[in-house]
């Protein structure tokens, strides 16, 4: 009787200690303003698109928060960071200003890239962000590039690059990866599965549809992550971090996740069925970790709500920014392009 109440409260331990959340107070409080603050955004620039304020492309991370919260958490100040064109919320993450942000997405000159770069090309060199990439798979061998100047010059940072899941087709993917395994880049290579290339679903396009699996052909520790659990992304990135830094080369993450909006703005996203959005809206990874926040007693609904109250402020702030912002000046067209400040442009 007494063996078999001690394995009852030793089951009852485990079940507590598993129950226990996997990282402090002070992570789940930064995880959900960070996500929060990349969903308001989003959300804003939506509707700034609808009013035409915003022009040109615009690619919406709504859904996919966890993907650059969880990987921001794991990081250290210093690594590199690079994406394709689905790249406001990246930035966010990493601390730059909304206003540079939004400033950008106006066109205006106190952009993040002095509004030469629109949504598709967020830049903040400050912040390790090196870029959004509006060529689809462009980025890749370029992220394999920063690893290669980060492990030249002996600075034991990582270089964590993004990329959608229709970008595995392109074949500038399959070259970086072979480069960076044969010179044990450290690179975490990320492939940000929502499900669909633009409105094609991976079934379609591939043979292959464990993206991860990719990844194996090289010889590259790889693996899926459900991405729409903030603390999953957490882990696998601190995991290949710890590996690249210490000389053992890439990995590759396929985090699976999903957008709620479409591809871009103009996408009414018809390919996929109302059942399916609704299902991984309940799976919500802001949701899970507020869910988690009040579990555990380390904030209340209304703490949350002012939270949220001050990021809805942020985000007005920096659209009253932007619409107070000045365009570039023509002059502008001339700068950034040459490092030699004095190039002979034919201007005629």
């Amino acid at each position: 009787m007494a063996d078999t109440k001690d394995k009852a409260k030793a089951k009852s331990a485990k079940a507590k200690v598993q129950a226990e959340p996997k990282f402090s107070k002070e992570t789940y409080m930064w995880w959900y303003e960070s996500m929060k603050l990349m969903r308001r955004f989003e959300e804003k620039s939506g509707q700034l698109y609808g009013q035409q304020k915003i022009k040109g492309f615009c690619h919406l991370y709504i859904g996919q928060e966890a993907c650059a919260a969880g990987a921001a958490s794991a990081l250290e100040e210093g690594d590199k960071w690079i994406t394709a064109y689905r790249d406001h919320a990246h930035p966010l993450a990493l601390g730059t200003s909304p206003n540079a942000i939004m400033a950008e997405l106006f066109a205006k000159a106190t952009g993040c890239s002095k509004g030469k770069g629109g949504s598709m090309h967020i830049f903040d060199k400050e912040v390790g962000f090196m870029g959004g990439h509006g060529i689809v798979g462009a980025q890749v061998p370029l992220g394999a590039g920063i690893a290669f100047a980060e492990k030249y010059n002996n600075t034991g940072k990582v270089c964590i690059c993004y990329m959608g899941d229709g970008a595995v087709r392109q074949g500038a993917f399959h070259e970086a990866l072979n480069m960076a395994m044969t010179w044990k880049l450290p690179v975490i290579f990320v492939i940000e599965n929502n499900g669909y290339a633009m409105g094609t679903s991976v079934k379609r396009t591939s043979n292959v549809v464990e993206l991860y699996t990719l990844g194996e052909s090289y010889d590259i520790p790889s693996e899926p992550v459900d991405a729409m659990e903030v603390e999953n992304v957490h882990e696998a990135v601190a995991r290949a971090a710890e590996r690249a830094r210490a000389g053992e080369g890439p990995t590759l993450l396929e985090f699976r996740t999903y957008r709620y909006k479409g591809h871009s703005m103009s996408d009414p996203a018809k390919y996929r069925t109302k059942e399916e959005l609704e299902d991984y809206k309940g799976r919500d990874s802001i949701e899970s970790v507020k869910a988690t926040i009040l579990k555990n007693g380390w904030a209340t609904e209304e703490e949350l709500d002012q939270i949220d109250e001050k990021i809805k402020q942020q985000v007005a702030e920096s659209v009253e920014f932007a619409e107070s912002s000045p365009y570039p000046e023509p002059e502008e067209l001339y700068t950034d392009i040459y490092i030699e400040k004095d190039y002979p442009f034919i201007m005629d």
